[in-house]
């Protein structure tokens, strides 16, 4: 599966950002698609993921509440609607993809495919 990741930028905390992901492959509609996001000089740590049919989700506490994932198969989209922005939630936000026919995870080595990342600066 090959990813693409966009709609990160600039924002005052307490902001909004929705990023996309967008899929291609034949099998992007049967894997599950996680976000993960790396601060300068942090682990790459688990954000949100979705499982392959959009009917479950699973968060990093850090989000819950915050951030919402969401998938459209259809179109070979996952956004991470991003709400009420930390400074702290600055990083490059990546998509990942699993191999298909696998549940949710949040462990970053059950990730297969990872697109390029998008750089998300919230601001005080």
């Amino acid at each position: 599966v090959q990813l693409q990741a966009s709609g990160g930028g600039s924002v005052q905390a307490g902001g909004s950002l929705r990023l996309s992901c967008a899929a291609s492959g034949r099998t992007s509609s049967s894997v599950v698609m996680g976000w993960f996001r790396q601060a300068p000089g942090k682990e790459r740590e688990f954000v949100a993921a979705i499982s392959s049919s959009g009917t479950d989700a699973n968060y990093a506490d850090s989000v819950k509440g915050r951030f919402t994932i969401s998938r459209d198969n259809a179109k070979g989209t996952t956004l991470l609607q991003m709400n009420s922005l930390k400074p702290e939630d600055s990083a490059v936000y990546l998509c990942a993809a699993r191999r298909p026919w696998r549940a949710i995870s949040t462990s970053k080595y059950e990730y297969a495919d990872w697109g390029q990342g998008t750089q998300v600066t919230v601001s005080s």
